[in-house]
């Protein structure tokens, strides 16, 4: 039997409700028993989709769209039906696999996706094409400004339309009060979501035991939780929940006595 075929660890995944079940079910193909309590919760941005709106009612002044989390395609389609908008003529870049393939869900082409989902991969991806060119960049209302600084130092145009903010959902608290104790591992798949976790905890009362495996998806998540103190056991080396949930799996069947 495989390595990673069974295991009694408990694997707390912190991904926001629509996007848990991807990682869960990876996690529990390979025998790993997931707790899913959400750090994250969606809600519009602040002007309510106004500026959104405004850039894709004007998509055919842009000569790129570029999509940073399947988030920010997920509220994109969901306005695009609300505003009828049909025809999509833009060329689309993709930061990662995970975002591909919520554009082709969508029913959108994608036309560049780096090897690597980081957003300084992005940057190198799209330089060729950057100058002279008007991007349009969907995204969370907070995130860091890496693609769009550098795509405008390339000669690029860069327009920030937020999609979504992000929120700690008061209704997890007691769920990691009662599960925190009894895990063995958590992943984290983002900034946001280390960001999320912590106050999350805070709010619960409840401590990051330093004994805890967390498994980051990549190295900007894994840069963030070093900005918080917190050393990453372990780090996907492609950043995607497949890795991720495969490797985390070897790296706790290889270390039995973790929690």
């Amino acid at each position: 039997m495989p390595a990673e075929a069974y295991s009694p660890h408990r694997v707390l995944v912190t991904r926001a409700v629509h996007q848990a079940s991807a990682l869960g079910d990876a996690l529990a193909a390979r025998g790993l028993l997931v707790v899913s309590i959400p750090t994250i919760a969606m809600e519009p941005p602040a002007d309510g989709y106004a500026q959104l709106h405004g850039e894709m009612e004007r998509l055919d002044q842009q000569d790129w769209i570029l999509f940073t989390s399947a988030n920010a395609v997920q509220v994109f389609a969901e306005q695009r039906e609300e505003l009828g908008i049909e025809e999509v003529p833009c060329r689309i870049a993709s930061i990662g696999e995970a975002t591909s393939r919520a554009l082709r869900d969508a029913g959108l082409r994608v036309n560049l996706q780096p090897r690597s989902a980081v957003a300084e991969e992005l940057v190198r991806s799209l330089r060729t094409f950057a100058r002279g060119s008007r991007m349009l960049l969907v995204r969370a209302e907070l995130a860091r400004d890496v693609l769009p600084q550098q795509l405008e130092a390339a000669g690029a145009q860069v327009t920030v339309a937020p999609a979504y903010r992000t929120v700690v959902p008061v209704a997890s608290q007691e769920a990691l009060r009662k599960e925190m104790p009894r895990v063995s591992a958590v992943t984290v798949a983002s900034s946001s979501a280390v960001r999320n976790l912590l106050e999350l905890c805070d709010a619960a009362g409840v401590e990051l035991l330093r004994s805890v495996v967390l498994a980051s998806i990549g190295p900007i998540t894994s840069a963030t939780l070093r900005e918080h103190g917190y050393a990453p056991s372990m780090e996907a080396s492609v950043a995607n929940v497949e890795v991720l949930a495969s490797e985390l799996a070897r790296y706790l069947a290889a270390h039995p006595n973790r929690r």
